[in-house]
């Protein structure tokens, strides 16, 4: 086939076509030239090479070879060129209308001695190469035999090659009696996308675009295309938006093809449009908010509202944790899923778990969020600088960014305080127009709220973060390394293993219970006679943590609760409303986690203290003395304690900068001894630090028209409206959940 064409190619000769279909010729140098046939051409645009045996127009653009020129005249494909040149090479003659110097050869026999041979003679550097020569014969006009005519092949081929081409005209005006044009090919072309890939299929021509889904550009459209028919193809890679690129596509693949470039150009033309239109669905979709949330079925929402409905649900929430392989922390665990809760708020909390490598901050972080919807996880490694900002505009609302690593985040530090605090972030940013292409500035929002979920195992944290975090400490005595080393050994026998095919289940039916709850405002009726310690500044972020807290255990509840309505300005605010017993729950929370956070020592120092005051009391008890006259070693604290070298000096050094150690320099050569000035001033409990009132002593208060004031029957609303949604056996805004 490739030496056919080439022998096609270098042997046929163009003049002669061009002749033949009438085209009347002039020299211009080595080439040829003349008006060109494909266009109503008023000049001589149409160039042939005699060299080169190719011809190109300089006004409609067309170029090409003798097949190009078979094909573009008569329309048709280029098989079919091929095949009508191949047929009778002897059909390719200047017709005989044309007067000539071969007119004298009509009538000669036999063919080979007529002057009207068909030949191409190239000039290389001025030698005369050998000429290749296609014998065409003159044909002596036959005599038609009385009835019908009958044509050979030959003679078809030959009346299609010798028919001149129609010049494009300008089409008349159409009348009403003109038959109707066909109406254009409909661009909504079938497609199919198979992984990265995607497939269209025109008539006997199949597509394949490769690299459709990189990031839009709105000035290029850069693919790897190939186009098959049968077993042939051609594969490019090409811009669809240049439309040299495209021109050497279509001829290219037409040739590999045997298919007309006419039609290959329309197939590139539904191909670039349908290109397109898939990629502005898939951007849509993209950016589109989607609602993630699974369609629960009848039986896993009872099961989810019962777990909701439960009069111990804490208590639940505390044996699930245990199932799932998390033993003791039961303040930790327990205020770790209320901060998960607290998403559904206006003013999320923000949690970070703090402990030494391996000691289980990561096992506490998996456990939490395990328990919660997917949909309403964000969870990452870590985070960069501008990161934050192009996430979206409400992607992170009311869901958790849970973050491996407080190192991880380092960067985005400054970003993620500022959404906790103000529950939403903006940066503006320098880009191009997509109109004018100028540069002009472009602002990025990110709106929370948004509840954020950190670990770290750094001692010295950022006052920042802390100020704005709930801080948790991973409880690492040696009863809790035995009591972890216990469910580890379980979980190898045959009832950890049915215990582990159950965690699935147990999973679910929180996950299920979590997208039960409602966003729903959280009235505290209870709120003017709390108390909270004043002393100090930074009491004034976490008085909110507190009141938050409160407010995440009642949203929990709300199952439990009565859903008021209030009519407010045109609106329906819907609401529950705060009980005793969430804030006698919050203040137990308090005393472990706020009383960390207001102390001044850090929350493993402080352990260390209380390890400490309690063995040396033992210790002068039991040798009878004082307390200013017991020294000790490190390496006693070591064995006492049973903490490692490294983490003991540590939070040595820091008690003796808080003046509750005095360290007693030896003679030289000599250890260091510790005397314990610490009295234990704060045996009384972390109450008395925080100043909250006691849960139990709350006066329940009614709603009236001049405030709030306390009554002997209970929670009593008079412009609320109760609506009863799921609500559970405890209602009512003074009765236990």
């Amino acid at each position: 086939m490739a030496e056919d064409l080439e022998r096609l190619t270098e042997e046929v000769s163009l003049e002669r076509l061009a002749e033949a279909a009438g085209v009347q010729l002039s020299r211009a140098g080595k080439d040829r030239i003349g008006k060109c046939p494909f266009h109503d051409d008023e000049g001589t645009s149409l160039r042939i090479s005699s060299v080169r045996n190719r011809y190109t127009c300089s006004s409609c653009g067309v170029e090409g070879g003798p097949i190009e020129w078979v094909m573009r005249s008569r329309g048709i494909s280029f098989q079919h060129a091929v095949e009508l040149l191949k047929a009778d090479l002897t059909l390719i003659e200047e017709p005989h209308a044309h007067v000539g110097a071969n007119a004298h050869a009509l009538p000669c026999q036999p063919a080979k001695e007529a002057p009207g041979t068909l030949t191409r003679k190239t000039e290389q550097k001025g030698q005369r190469k050998a000429c290749s020569r296609v014998e065409v014969p003159c044909v002596t006009p036959a005599i038609e035999a009385p009835g019908k005519p009958q044509e050979s092949p030959k003679a078809e081929a030959r009346a299609i090659l010798l028919e001149p081409p129609r010049p494009q005209e300008t089409a008349p005006k159409p009348v009403e009696t003109a038959t109707p044009q066909p109406p254009a090919p409909s661009d909504d072309l079938p497609y199919e996308i198979q992984g990265q890939e995607l497939y269209l299929t025109l008539e006997d021509r199949r597509y394949r675009v490769r690299g459709w889904q990189k990031p839009l550009n709105p000035e290029t459209l850069k693919v790897n295309l190939m186009v098959s028919k049968g077993t042939r193809f051609h594969v490019d890679t090409l811009d669809l938006y240049q439309a040299k690129a495209r021109t050497a596509f279509i001829k290219q693949g037409g040739m590999e093809l045997g298919a007309s470039e006419d039609r290959l150009k329309r197939d590139l033309g539904r191909v670039l449009r349908t290109v397109e239109s898939v990629q502005a669905d898939q951007l849509a979709q993209a950016l589109a908010a989607k609602d993630q949330r699974p369609v629960l079925t009848d039986t896993e929402r009872l099961e989810a509202l019962a777990l909701l409905k439960s009069p111990d649900l804490m208590q639940r929430v505390l044996r699930d944790f245990e199932a799932l392989g998390i033993v003791g922390e039961e303040s930790n665990k327990v205020t770790s899923y209320l901060a998960a809760v607290s998403r559904l708020l206006d003013r999320p909390l923000a949690l970070l778990i703090q402990s030494a490598s391996a000691a289980g901050k990561s096992s506490l972080m998996d456990a939490v969020l395990n328990l919660m919807p997917p949909e309403e996880l964000v969870r990452y490694s870590a985070m960069t600088s501008q990161s934050l900002f192009y996430m979206g505009e409400r992607n992170l609302q009311h869901k958790i960014l849970a973050i491996a690593e407080e190192e991880g985040a380092k960067q985005a530090s400054y970003a993620l305080k500022l959404l906790q605090s103000e529950g939403k972030v903006t940066m503006a940013s320098t880009g191009k127009d997509a109109a004018t292409g100028m540069l002009m500035t472009h602002d990025y929002t990110v709106e929370g709220p948004v509840m954020l979920f950190l670990t770290t195992t750094t001692i010295d944290l950022d006052e920042e973060l802390l100020n704005r975090c709930l801080v948790l400490t991973v409880n690492e005595s040696r009863e809790q390394t035995r009591a972890i080393h216990g469910i580890q050994r379980q979980r190898e026998t045959l009832e950890g293993l049915l215990a582990h095919t159950e965690q699935d289940s147990l999973i679910a039916l929180h996950r299920n219970a979590q997208r039960l709850l409602e966003p729903l405002a959280v009235v505290n009726p209870y709120a003017d006679q709390l108390s909270f310690i004043d002393h100090q500044t930074r009491s004034r972020r976490d008085h909110v943590k507190y009141l938050t807290l409160i407010r995440a255990i009642a949203l929990l509840h709300q199952h439990q609760r009565e859903v008021r309505t209030l009519t407010h300005e045109g609106k329906d605010l819907r609401y529950i409303e705060v009980t005793p017993r969430d804030i006698e729950l919050a203040n137990e929370l308090a005393h472990e986690v706020l009383g960390r956070t207001v102390d001044e020592l850090l929350p493993q120092t402080r352990k260390l203290l209380t390890l400490l005051h309690g063995w040396v009391q033992g210790s002068c008890e039991g040798q009878g003395i004082a307390q200013n006259d017991f020294r000790f070693t490190r390496k006693g604290a070591r064995d006492a304690t049973g903490w490692g070298n490294t983490q003991l000096r540590i939070h040595l050094d820091r008690l003796v900068e808080m003046e509750c150690l005095l360290a007693h320099r030896g003679k030289q050569g000599q250890r260091y001894t510790y005397e314990l000035v610490y009295q234990g001033e704060d045996t009384e409990g972390r109450a008395r630090l925080l100043g909250l009132i006691d849960g139990s002593s709350l006066t329940p208060m009614t709603v009236t028209s001049r405030g709030l004031k306390a009554t002997s029957r209970g929670l009593e609303a008079h412009f609320a409206v109760p609506s009863r949604g799921d609500v559970g056996a405890v209602a009512g805004g003074s009765h236990a959940p």
